[in-house]
């Protein structure tokens, strides 16, 4: 794999070899990605800064999947795409991105928690809960609770 530095890319986070998470990527923040290694190219952000960002993102040869998650509302239906997202690609290398790695974080969170198993503590630790507004707050304790198949 080609040694590709990719920690400029806002808020970029490398969680194991195979994910990175990051906010809003350029085109050439997202040739980079391309050029790591990344096969598929996750985007969260209901609008992105990037209004072509699919047509880009499939002109590298990644896969694009667009799950829209509102700021302002986020729902159950739309985490539970992201569980399905991920576990149809479980063998790819995966970035995934929203608008400044705040829903990506809480997503990626509730994923290890309810998909992996992992601890609460663990998952959370990268999550800056109290940065967040308080729908946000809400949907990460409710999600928590929730029983997930």
């Amino acid at each position: 794999m080609p040694e590709v530095n990719l920690s400029g890319i806002k808020n970029y986070r490398q969680l194991e070899d195979r994910i990175a998470t990051a906010g809003q990527p350029s085109r050439r923040e997202l040739t980079a990605v391309a050029e790591a290694g990344y096969e598929v190219v996750l985007n969260l952000h209901v609008s992105s800064d990037l209004p072509d960002e699919g047509d880009v993102v499939r002109g590298l040869g990644l896969e694009y999947v667009h799950i829209n998650v509102p700021w302002e509302h986020p729902e159950r239906s739309q985490l539970e795409s992201f569980f399905a997202a991920m576990e149809a690609r479980r063998e790819l290398r995966l970035f995934v991105h929203c608008a400044a790695n705040k829903r990506v974080s809480a997503f990626m969170a509730l994923y290890r928690i309810h998909r992996l198993r992992w601890a609460v503590e663990a998952a959370m630790a990268y999550v800056d809960v109290l940065s967040f507004p308080p729908v946000w707050r809400a949907f990460i304790e409710e999600m928590l609770d929730a029983p997930f198949e």
